[in-house]
């Protein structure tokens, strides 16, 4: 299905053919004049207020050529800019191509080839043809919330065909309540397989977070916003805790993102995704803080929001009040993009908190012996995995004599099984569902900085284990891909640091001790010292920073050293802290 987009010409030849349309009939009164229709005779969307065109002469916008230039030379700090800015008309032609654009920067399947959209309709459907039958939606879609913005029934049969697809061809979302109504306003302003390319973008994006795809990540997300609002909303929290100490704030902030997706006007709504689209989630997160804050503000001056109307159900008289919101959509994002204090890296540290404090908690409450359990066999890797290890591996063999002599290979043993279940039991619980493998060791690929990145730079994340002369065992689990090292920022120059709050240091030998990033104690700012996860270049590697350097090794990979930092709090990981490097071993993950 090839979608056309007609131009203004166009609109009045249009408006003689409506009756071809597939309109709501509920909505029929509220239509004027559409922007995009598919070339197919069944037509996917209907015409709503939103629509309408506007005569008379409109202020000059950025062009969509202008922006794709833009993007091609790498300056998306400009191009943000004039997104937030430019409020072009929602029956503007200019979104058919800026959003795939957009999408499409995030696309991690650099290979996909053209029809691999129908070969998969095929594949899911055994036919391209779209069948008149109701299409059962995946289990991650959330019945209750299948908002379609006024979508056709035909159009409503496509939303469906296509979040089927994604949930075939990516097996690991298993909560996504937000795709569906995604794709509903998609399918406004592009075809149908445009908007599975654009989908694809969002849900695989390695950089910026669009589309929660579990429910942990839901949980922890709407967790996170009302973390944020105790700090950027407080008046609001503080009034919704006066009026209904009976109740868990939980409750209202549960279906933040539905304020936005099901109570905001649709022309609000585009406007919003044109940000979204290129920035991320955190678009989303600044929307909801200011309608909490003008919520509050109305609930003081009309009755319609007095405390006894929405003592009961804060959640619900919010999605009214945005219905009605007395912004426009441009005031409403100049207002959210004019929160301060609200960086990305803070948003990450709350974020990195709330999933380890929820993590931590589901395996406390799941009892003493799952959690025992956990901590030797769940989730480690295969048993012929830890032969493999045992048997390549040179940091977790310490080759030491204990006890009777004859003993020692059982003791040796012993010692790798402790090492890994130890070093498992610190990983992040979603990389333990993948296998380990041996991706660079000094041993059998030589002592180079150049042959390292070679082997390790695309993956992510890595586990990076050092053995010294002295038979000391440590190293860091890294969250970004050692690549990033050549990112650039928007003025051309590369970034001296990268990572995220997922990295930590570790020692295994013959101290055991984990070193989480400091951020996850507290809300705080700790500064820029505490966010020096990982440094690289053509002549060295850092781990952690601030007042010193946890690991630094130099580019022939033989001699390093470690002192404490600000970024993970953490003593030397050796006693002298010069060490010369007896082994260098980075693991992967196979699947990732």
């Amino acid at each position: 299905m090839v979608g056309k987009v007609l131009g203004i010409r166009d609109l009045e030849q249009f408006s003689s053919r409506r009756s071809s349309v597939y309109v709501d009939p509920e909505c029929e009164k509220f239509f004027e004049l559409p922007l995009f229709i598919a070339a197919s005779s069944n037509d996917i969307t209907t015409k709503c207020q939103c629509w309408q065109f506007s005569p008379g002469k409109e202020p000059a916008l950025r062009s969509f050529t202008e922006i794709q230039q833009l993007l091609q030379q790498g300056k998306k700090h400009i191009v943000k800019n004039i997104l937030r800015e430019n409020s072009w008309p929602i029956n503007s032609p200019i979104r058919s191509q800026l959003w795939p654009q957009l999408c499409a920067q995030h696309l991690t399947k650099s290979n996909v080839l053209d029809g691999f959209y129908w070969e998969m309709v095929h594949q899911v459907f055994g036919t391209t043809e779209l069948s008149e039958k109701p299409i059962m939606l995946p289990a991650f879609v959330d019945a209750t919330h299948c908002l379609p913005y006024h979508l056709t029934g035909t159009g409503r049969s496509v939303a469906d065909r296509i979040v089927n697809v994604l949930g075939y061809d990516c097996p690991d979302i298993t909560y996504s309540p937000v795709l569906y109504p995604i794709t509903s306003l998609l399918l406004h302003f592009m075809s149908e397989e445009e908007a599975y390319l654009c989908l694809a973008g969002l849900v695989g994006s390695k950089e910026k977070t669009f589309i929660n795809q579990t429910k942990l990540q839901h949980e922890v997300t709407w967790k996170t916003v009302m973390q944020i609002a105790k700090k950027h909303a407080k008046s609001a929290v503080a009034y919704f805790q006066r009026i209904c100490p009976g109740q868990k704030l939980e409750r209202v902030f549960m279906d933040w993102c539905w304020w936005i997706l099901a109570g905001l006007p649709f022309q609000h709504l585009v406007r919003i995704m044109d940000c979204y689209f290129h920035e991320g989630i955190k678009v989303l997160y600044r929307v909801a803080l200011v309608i909490l804050n003008l919520f509050h503000k109305e609930c003081q001056s009309n009755n319609e929001w007095s405390p006894d109307n929405i003592k009961n159900d804060i959640g619900n008289a919010l999605i009214k009040f945005c219905k009605k919101i007395p912004v426009s959509p441009a005031k409403l994002l100049h207002a959210a993009f004019s929160i301060r204090g609200l960086s990305t890296q803070y948003i990450s540290r709350i974020f990195i908190k709330t999933e380890m404090l929820l993590k931590s908690r589901s395996v406390l409450n799941s009892g003493s012996k799952q959690l025992i359990k956990s901590r030797s066999s769940d989730n480690l890797p295969t048993s012929q995995s830890q032969v493999n290890i045992q048997m390549m591996s040179h940091t977790l063999t310490i080759r030491e004599h204990f006890g009777l002599p004859g003993t020692t290979n059982f003791i040796k043993t012993w010692t790798d099984r402790q090492f890994l279940f130890t070093l498992w039991s610190w990983l992040p619980v979603r990389i333990t569902m993948y296998q380990p493998v041996l991706l660079y060791t000094t041993e059998e690929h030589g002592c180079s900085l150049t042959t390292f990145y070679v082997r390790v730079e695309q993956h992510e994340p890595t586990l990076l284990m050092i053995k010294t002369c002295n038979n000391e065992v440590f190293g860091a689990y890294c969250s970004s891909r050692w690549f990033e090292r050549n990112v650039k920022d928007d003025k051309g120059q590369r970034q001296a640091y990268f990572g995220t709050g997922e990295t930590f240091l570790f020692s295994l030998y013959p101290e055991r001790a984990k070193y989480p990033w400091v951020g996850i104690e507290g809300d705080r700012d700790l500064g820029h010292s505490s966010e020096l996860f990982m440094a690289a270049d053509s002549k060295m590697i850092t781990i952690g920073g601030g007042e010193g350097q946890a690991i630094w090794m130099d580019e022939n990979i033989r001699f390093g050293k470690t002192d404490s930092c600000k970024t993970f709090n953490n003593p030397p990981l050796c006693p002298s802290g010069d060490f010369e490097i007896r082994v260098l071993e980075v693991y992967g993950f196979v699947g990732i």
